[in-house]
């Protein structure tokens, strides 16, 4: 479900040239008052949105609900439970006509700026300032805008390289490489014992925009990649390095035979080539464990995690982390407690209860004793030594921007695009938005 759920982030991008119409409204009720924790008065129903339309996430969120409308009886909370791909329709079909519903599902980056410019969310900063500091920094940073909030978090996840641990030993690496020329070194190591060192899904092509992405974020970087968001050039010396660097990984030939043909979570895909012993290392989402385990094997305690190393002289740090989660919007018109409901999903005892499942991370202080899986601590703990996040730049930034990454990328560890190249056509992208 979650390897679903971030696919769906670039599908749902690449549909959501959607929003003519500003205004927007939800489904019924008194919709006066503002701020959260104020109330409309009278009978009020608040409809949500939400892609967890399975256990346990969906049992989770209708428990909260059941909750919540025993303590508030004027109020209802109307789910829409759906899965992603009808989520991405019916929202793009309610936005084009200029409405949103009261709470829905987003994550951030360039579709939610999308729709802050047509007015179909609320700027929420002062409704949520007396409890956004429950919030997981790093989390909310997707969902602010030009110094505003526009959404709450409710989960978070990184990108870092799972690994296989027998397969370095076997190698003769005794720790996860902590520097880029450590991980090439250690890619050496594995060729030479006759592993392959990385499965990729090229054919699929997000997966390969987090080599670049993370590159660029050493290399540049955070406040490169958000200045090049904002004056729509991407041609920095320093994402041109982060190319040339890409290409000095790939002209070690590290990926599986067949990687260009390969999609991530097919039986001969990335996941399953990791789950499978073929491949040492995946550089993969949160999620990665259980792809691995539903596509192929469990690799069990034979499974590690490292953050993307350093790279020398860069002007990033390695505590940096890319990724993304998930979190609701509130609609222009949405009453005031649809924002107070927020606020009660977002206590840390109730965000625990999602949190122990293992379907969602940490996206409130505290609550990261909630964690039981393996796997998921050691993302976890990444996490909580993030000193700056970036999201997805196929979620960050405009979709058809976004799509350009991944398709720059896709030809540069092909071998039929230079950096510069790179580079220049996401610049000619951007600058066409």
């Amino acid at each position: 479900m979650k390897s679903f759920n971030r696919r769906s982030v670039v599908t749902l991008a690449a549909a959501a040239l959607l929003l003519a119409g500003c205004g927007g409204g939800g489904q019924e009720s008194n919709n006066a008052g503002s701020g959260g924790g104020a109330s409309s008065g009278g009978k009020v129903t608040v409809e949500w949105w939400t892609i967890h339309n399975i256990d346990p996430m969906l049992g989770v969120w209708n428990g909260l609900v059941k909750d919540y409308q025993a303590k508030n009886p004027n109020v209802t909370i109307k789910v829409n439970a759906m899965n992603v791909e009808n989520f991405k329709s019916k929202l793009t079909t309610v936005t084009q006509s200029g409405k949103a519903p009261h709470l829905f599902h987003t994550w951030g980056g360039g579709v939610l700026a999308q729709q802050v410019e047509a007015g179909l969310v609320k700027d929420i900063t002062s409704d949520i300032s007396s409890w956004s500091d429950t919030l997981s920094p790093v989390a909310l940073s997707a969902y602010q805008i030009d110094g505003k909030t526009y959404g709450v978090p409710h989960d978070l996840g990184m990108v870092g390289f799972w690994y296989n641990k027998k397969l370095f030993a076997k190698a003769g690496i005794d720790a996860p490489p902590a520097t880029w020329t450590e991980f090439l070194d250690a890619v050496k190591k594995l060729k030479a014992a006759g592993i392959a060192p990385i499965a990729l899904a090229g054919k699929a092509k997000w997966p390969g925009h987090y080599y670049w992405a993370y590159l660029a974020m050493r290399v540049a970087g955070l406040d490169a990649l958000k200045q090049a968001a904002e004056t729509k050039s991407f041609e920095n010396p320093d994402f041109v390095t982060a190319g040339q660097k890409l290409k000095e990984l790939t002209a070690l030939e590290p990926f599986q035979p067949g990687f260009l043909g390969a999609d991530y979570d097919k039986p001969d895909g990335q996941a399953a080539t990791i789950g499978n012993g073929k491949a040492a290392m995946e550089l993969m989402g949160q999620w990665a464990p259980s792809v691995q385990r539903d596509t192929s094997k469990d690799l069990g305690e034979d499974l590690g995690f490292f953050p993307f190393p350093a790279v020398e002289g860069g002007k990033g740090s390695a505590t940096e982390a890319f990724g993304g989660g998930g979190g609701v919007a509130v609609g222009a018109d949405a009453p005031p407690e649809a924002i107070d409901f927020l606020k009660f999903i977002s206590e840390p005892d109730n965000h625990r209860k999602g949190v122990k499942t293992g379907a969602i991370f940490p996206a409130v202080k505290g609550t990261e004793d909630a964690v039981t899986d393996r796997h998921a601590k050691l993302v976890t703990e990444s996490l909580n030594k993030a000193t700056g996040y970036q999201l997805y730049l196929d979620q960050a930034y405009p979709p058809a921007v976004g799509q350009q990454v991944n398709d720059s990328v896709a030809e540069l560890i092909a071998g039929s695009k230079t950096p510069e190249q790179v580079v220049a056509d996401i610049t000619t992208a951007a600058k066409s938005e």
